[in-house]
């Protein structure tokens, strides 16, 4: 049977003089990747009858750009002959080279087509993916697209996903129209990443990720009542199982450094492989799924990077959350103290990248720390029961609703701001996504680093416009100080500091790019309008905003 290629390839992890190019093939083969001169090769590794290889291009030269190709069994794979994007190039970081980030979440996967676009809207990666190919300018391109959550929804699918989940089951059996097994997983990814303009992307951009909750489930691990909830059904051992095995395949994998790979135990059985046959990585890989889900703390799924002369901490707000009650946190203790290690000054600018705001509008957060008290206790059983349901219809389980890691956080941000851990960085900066608006807010301070919240929600799965309304009011309107009296009335301690929206909402399908400039870290916001062809759209700006630097003395660390 001859390979050819799925998915991908898929331009992951890029350095200075590495790149890594992870690919989903159709049998067992060798894949080849020719780049500046250079072969080098990857055998494939099998999970559940599917084929993927990492290839790990080395030696490389600082700050070019070299076209690519990619071979299998000694045929052509990539670019195909018919392609009408621009040949795919691996750009390695310049040593001195100021960071271009894209980044943005939640992006359902349906045709780009009238019909399909109804309710969903204008795919910005798509717009996004065009507008690269058009121009091809290699000095716009990003260094990095950030996936910040929800790049699959495993509870909420398509009609191409059920038509394919009914081909293999009946959905009135558990659970119906959502996924069931690492099967169901492989054919999301491939509805999700077959696209003909974001597949050029992505095998052009290099990417990073983080789950959230849909790429597992809606409200995954909002509390210990869910997660009981979920335990007590006779098809979620089986949902988690895949969700983490499929994301450390498709997702996790590629997010790894060199060094950060070698450390990884799957990819260590990987590289070790030495029979002729194709390694099954099956039962190993089930078997860390599981273990992942039930002791958290036996993987670290965050990671952090240095581009430049900005620091990226890419935060885990999911699975290693601790739902005891009395100790509930976003983020457990092995988790917070990696963190605490990684959260230093020092560089220009320090990135949290996490899919859940640290900073949600100032209503919608004192909301979520008053429902965290409620569901904890604070006026009795009954009150926690209206708590626990209000939680879970709501989705109120940001960082408001983890008080314990909020604050710890929150200390971090402000020691780095005051230049207590090292040189004060220019801006501390929470990346997210989830909320399905976008916004930017700031801590109110007048000294010391600036500390932004900028989010990015949908790429593509908008609100309705019935909701636009309600969540305004929910997020900025009545809820401030109803949020405020309500927070006081169960004794939840005032925040370390204040913060407010400078700009926003918008509720467009938006990716944004963030960019370390002289005049301080530009932020731009853009979506995708067609004029007729749905699958033609055109990049429209939708917001732009600097964060310019305050002065280097106002900076200093009050012992100087």
């Amino acid at each position: 049977m001859t390979a050819s290629l799925v998915l991908g390839p898929m331009l992951r992890y890029v350095d200075e003089t590495s790149a890594t190019l992870w690919m989903e093939t159709s049998a067992a083969c060798t894949v080849e990747l020719r780049a500046d001169g250079k072969t080098w090769t990857a055998a494939t590794f099998g999970v559940h009858g599917h084929h993927y290889a990492l290839v790990e291009a080395e030696h490389l030269p600082p700050g070019t750009t070299v076209e690519y190709t990619v071979d299998i069994a000694g045929e052509r794979a990539w670019p195909e002959p018919a392609s009408e994007f621009p040949a795919p190039s691996i750009r390695t970081l310049h040593p001195q080279g100021r960071l271009r980030l894209a980044f943005g979440s939640c992006r359902t996967s349906v045709p780009h087509d009238a019909l399909g676009n109804a309710g969903h809207g204008v795919d910005a990666l798509r717009a996004f993916a065009l507008h690269q190919a058009l121009h091809n300018d290699d000095g716009a391109r990003p260094d990095l697209i950030a996936f910040l959550g929800d790049q699959v929804y495993a509870d909420s699918t398509s009609k191409e996903m059920q038509d394919f989940i009914r081909s293999r089951r009946s959905l009135d059996d558990p659970p119906g129209e959502e996924l069931k097994d690492y099967e169901e997983y492989t054919h999301l990814y491939k509805l999700a990443w077959s696209d003909d303009a974001n597949r050029w992307l992505l095998s052009t951009v290099p990417s990073a990720m983080m789950f959230d909750d849909h790429d597992i489930r809606d409200d995954w691990n909002a509390s210990l009542t869910w997660r009981e909830k979920m335990h007590g059904t006779s098809w979620w051992q089986g949902r988690i199982v895949a969700g983490l095995a499929s994301y450390w395949v498709y997702q996790h994998l590629g997010n790894l450094s060199p060094v950060g790979r070698a450390d990884d135990i799957l990819w260590q059985r990987i590289r070790a492989h030495q029979g002729p046959d194709e390694l099954d990585l099956t039962a190993d890989l089930e078997a860390f799924a599981e273990r992942a889900d039930a002791e958290p703390s036996s993987y670290r799924w965050s990671y952090c990077r240095d581009i430049g002369d900005v620091r990226i901490i890419t935060v885990d707000s999911r699975a290693a959350r601790v739902l005891d009650p009395g100790q509930r946190s976003l983020l457990d203790d092995a988790e917070l103290a990696w963190l605490d290690e990684h959260f230093q000054g020092g560089v220009r600018h320090l990135i949290v990248a996490t899919s859940l705001p640290f900073l949600l509008p100032r209503g919608l957060h004192h909301i979520e720390s008053w429902d965290e008290a409620l569901a904890e206790g604070a006026w009795g059983k009954r009150g926690s029961r209206i708590g626990e349901a209000l939680r879970q219809a709501l989705d109120l389980e940001h960082w408001g609703a983890f008080q314990r890691s909020f604050k710890v956080v929150a200390d971090l941000a402000t020691e780095v701001a005051d230049g207590k851990r090292g040189l004060a960085p220019e801006t501390v900066t929470f990346l997210s996504g989830d909320v399905h608006f976008s916004y930017i807010a700031e801590v109110e301070r007048s000294s010391g680093s600036r500390i932004i919240q900028a989010v990015c929600s949908p790429i593509r799965n908008p609100l309705p416009r019935a909701l636009r309304f309600a969540t305004v009011v929910m997020s900025y309107g009545v809820a401030g100080p109803v949020g405020a009296l309500a927070a006081r009335s169960v004794k939840v301690p005032k925040p370390p500091f204040s913060w407010k929206s400078i700009r926003g909402p918008w509720f467009d399908n938006n990716l944004a790019v963030l960019e370390d400039t002289d005049d301080g870290l530009s932020l731009r916001w853009a979506t995708g309008a067609t004029d007729g062809d749905p699958r033609a759209p055109q990049l429209k700006e939708v917001a732009t905003y600097t964060v310019s630097p305050r002065s280097p003395e106002s900076r200093k660390s009050p012992d100087g």
